[in-house]
């Protein structure tokens, strides 16, 4: 699922971690939480939650007014 169609329903915790550590290698359970919750992936490994793209978008797309 695009990350597009899930953000705006993810925690703001979730998304201030994510912006602070952009691309990082795993991510910790209350962000894969947040993200399942929200509706996007979540798969059995963490490193595989995000794809490249879905990071372009947090780092240049989204809005820190949430």
């Amino acid at each position: 699922m695009e990350i597009f169609m899930w953000w705006l329903d993810l925690d703001l915790a979730s998304k201030e971690w994510l912006r602070q550590n952009l691309r990082a290698g795993e991510l910790p359970l209350h962000v894969l939480q947040g993200i399942a919750e929200a509706g996007g992936p979540h798969p059995g490994n963490p490193a595989a939650v995000l794809t490249a793209a879905d990071w372009d978008f947090i780092e240049t797309q989204s809005e820190f007014v949430d």
